[in-house]
């Protein structure tokens, strides 16, 4: 059984009995065999189906914002959002799907008919984590339905519903049988079905270990992935910076969803002509923050998704500060925080170093490190001091100098003057341990497709 427990209260708020082998069977010898039709089902038609899906899905917004609040956490004044979110991934990608997935044709060469076809891989297995449970998943399902593929969806145990949701949202658009499906599964049933032959793609979202384990349940197997893994994302502050712009925006990018965000902000940068003043302001809008009972519409900070969680990041912070970092934020200023529970006060370091592993190793959780810099290189060179390469933020008012530092950092996205955002017109995109494959853009259905060259000789010689 799937037992979830609210890291509001602690109690359970979800039962649901696990998938077995037999469930398993069943699912994936439907998919495969939807899949023929569904292929061949012109794309016009897929696009109607999932404009329904995604309009059934919305209908249900403070639904689902209320249920996304309780299972993992975030403040229910913010959960709607996830919903206008995913719309507008999704409507992105129904837009991008008739250019992304039209047939390539080179310059013409007499006596000849010459294509390259986009065709889907099959059955795509996708697997989808709680921290934004409708947003990671919406990157890999709407694009894999569009390029013909059938999905089988699998969500983190601590937000089972939303496959449940996305589902019911399939359903109701009258999507055929089997094109869409959910399994609650265990970690082992979830090695079986990668290593079912049904199964054609696995994308997943998740942590670095979880990402190894999917590689490792498909050694043998020479079949397509994605893997969307960890971060540790830089924010670089230059001297030149709108400097209060850069801090509410570092501040949000830092701390929204309790920095449960594998792009949120966990290290910082600043030049040192700017340092103190970027510090000061930090911690003062840090301050500001209301942390309680995510239900209640004032809260602005909730708790962290598990105890496990909160224990781990406190290791990070209480191991920083007795190798000299400073923590700047009075505890005593949350009443609600409270050690051993899953809420926890946000937390500003400084006077940290990489020899510290919350500037080093993934955090996940409402703390950040501030760290002083003397020049463009030295940031550089700190913001590339790392084992993830997801995004990286660049604030400043200098165009090419932004343009330039850009091209230096080892990142699958840089920014500038915004942070912690997916657009879905460009490619969302890992390196290092932050993952591999890519979603969203035009690009993002390339790794959804196989191309299939097409080569025709129309005209046989002397005839």
């Amino acid at each position: 059984m799937i037992k979830t427990i609210s890291p509001i209260d602690g109690k359970q708020f979800v039962e649901r009995k696990l998938a077995t082998s037999q469930d398993l069977d069943r699912a994936v010898k439907l998919s495969k065999k939807a899949h023929a039709s569904w292929r061949s089902t012109p794309l016009d038609k897929r696009i109607e189906y999932v404009n329904a899906m995604i309009d059934a899905f919305v209908s249900k917004k403070q639904e689902i914002a209320e249920e996304l609040t309780r299972q993992m956490g975030r403040p229910i004044r913010y959960t709607p959002f996830e919903v206008d979110r995913f719309e507008e991934r999704a409507r992105m990608m129904v837009r991008l799907a008739p250019e992304a997935l039209k047939d390539v044709v080179p310059d013409a060469h007499t006596g000849f008919t010459r294509f390259i076809r986009r065709e889907p891989l099959g059955v795509a297995l996708v697997l989808a984590p709680w921290n934004y449970p409708y947003l990671t998943a919406v990157n890999a399902v709407v694009p894999a339905l569009l390029a013909g593929n059938t999905v089988i969806l699998k969500h983190s145990a601590q937000t089972p519903l939303c496959s449940e949701r996305f589902f019911e949202a399939a359903r109701t658009a009258g999507m055929p049988e089997g094109v869409f499906q959910f399994l609650h599964m265990s970690h082992a049933l979830v090695a079986e079905a990668i290593g079912r032959e049904e199964v054609n793609h696995v994308a997943f979202t998740g942590s670095v270990e979880g990402g190894r384990d999917v590689q490792h349940a498909m050694a043998d197997r020479f079949i397509t992935m994605g893997l969307e893994l960890g971060g540790k994302d830089p924010a670089y502050v230059r001297s030149d910076a709108d400097l209060q712009f850069a801090i509410d925006n570092v501040v949000d990018g830092a701390f929204f969803n309790s920095g449960q965000s594998c792009c949120g902000i966990e290290r910082v940068y600043v030049d040192e002509k700017v340092y103190d003043k970027f510090v000061e302001g930090a911690v003062a809008l840090v301050r500001e923050y209301k942390l309680g009972n995510p239900l209640l519409p004032d809260i602005t900070l909730g708790p962290v998704v598990n105890l496990s969680s909160a224990g781990a990041i406190q290791t990070q912070i209480d191991s920083a500060v007795s190798k000299g970092a400073k923590a700047l934020v009075d505890e005593k200023a949350f009443p609600e925080a409270r050690r051993g529970t899953t809420y926890m006060a946000p937390q500003v370091l400084v006077n940290v170093t990489h020899k510290m592993d919350v500037m080093y190793e993934e955090t996940f959780g409402p703390v950040v490190g501030i760290m002083k810099t003397k020049s463009d290189e030295e940031a550089i060179a700190l913001m590339n001091d790392s084992p993830y390469g997801l995004t990286a933020s660049v604030w400043t008012s200098d165009v090419e100098a932004a343009l330039r530092i850009g091209d230096l950092i080892e990142t699958g996205t840089v920014f500038m003057n915004r942070c912690d955002y997916l657009d879905p017109e460009l490619a969302w995109v890992g390196i290092k341990n932050s993952g591999r494959g890519c979603t969203l853009s035009k690009v993002g259905f390339e790794y959804l497709t196989r191309p299939k060259s097409f080569h025709y000789r129309t005209v046989i010689p002397g005839k």
